[in-house]
């Protein structure tokens, strides 16, 4: 079965850090460009980060440049999204995924794994 599975969802307080991690299940990741998308439940899915399959290109969205740091580890078929400075509207399933475009729910890879901010 291939899949991706997230991991390192928790919650935290405002101001915290925390660290998701992805490995690809029977699924090379080394290969392709990865993102991280996110989604509050009644909201569209966005994109939150990305990095190019060597890791030397990454692209953040607006409201998360200069907290959010996305890493990859081919060797070990992992990506990371390293969350530092985390507000409340962090709060969402976090997904993280193939190629530069934004999956969600049903329309991602994994099951996603939940980020609560909240004091």
């Amino acid at each position: 079965q291939v899949h991706i599975v997230e991991s390192g969802g928790t919650s935290v307080q405002p101001g915290e850090s925390l660290t998701l991690s992805c490995v690809g299940s029977g699924l090379d990741l080394s290969h392709v460009d990865m993102a991280w998308s996110r989604q509050v439940p009644g909201k569209t899915c966005e994109l939150v980060a990305g990095i190019s399959s060597t890791g030397d290109s990454t692209t953040y969205q607006d409201s998360v440049k200069g907290r959010f740091t996305i890493s990859r580890d081919n060797a070990e078929n992992t990506v990371s999204l390293q969350m530092s400075s985390l507000k409340s509207e962090d709060t969402a399933m976090y997904y993280c995924n193939p190629r530069l475009s934004p999956r969600c729910g049903s329309a991602g890879w994994g099951q996603g794994t939940q980020v609560t901010v909240s004091s």
